[in-house]
């Protein structure tokens, strides 16, 4: 008979917290026939009754509520999905413009290493025919 006792009280605390948890994460909208605060207090002070009144009587039911535990999508609205922003990862537009600049840097370092190989070649053209540098001409 204890065992049974025991096990009616623990049905009867599993009940309760979960009413509390439902009661406490359910929507305003949700909730009917009185304020969040007053089913609280209800399932708080008479956990038996109080659970079973919120599952009956206190949150909402219908075939437009959802029966699952977690909403679905990524939490946001159909409307609101177009308007949010993205990751810079995930932005492909912001890739390709990655690809671009480094694209334009890697020409402009090209650019450079090409005039500086024209300007050793002249440099060095210059020594090869003898033509004395602007270095080396003695000042008048």
């Amino acid at each position: 008979m204890v065992r049974l006792y025991g096990l009616l009280f623990l049905a009867e605390v599993v009940l309760g917290i979960c009413a509390l948890i439902s009661c406490l994460s359910a929507e305003e909208g949700e909730i009917r026939a009185l304020p969040r605060i007053a089913w609280v207090l209800i399932i708080l002070i008479f956990p038996l009754v109080g659970s079973i009144a919120w599952f009956v009587a206190g949150r909402e039911s219908g075939p437009g509520r959802a029966r699952t535990a977690w909403p679905m999508g990524n939490g946001f609205s159909e409307r609101d999905r177009g308007r949010r922003q993205v990751a810079p990862d995930d932005d492909p537009a912001f890739l390709s413009s990655l690809g671009e600049r480094s694209r334009q840097q890697d020409q402009e370092l090209f650019r450079r290493w090409e005039d500086d190989l024209r300007r050793r070649e002249e440099e060095l053209r210059r020594r090869e025919d003898g033509s004395p540098r602007e270095q080396d001409r003695p000042e008048v």
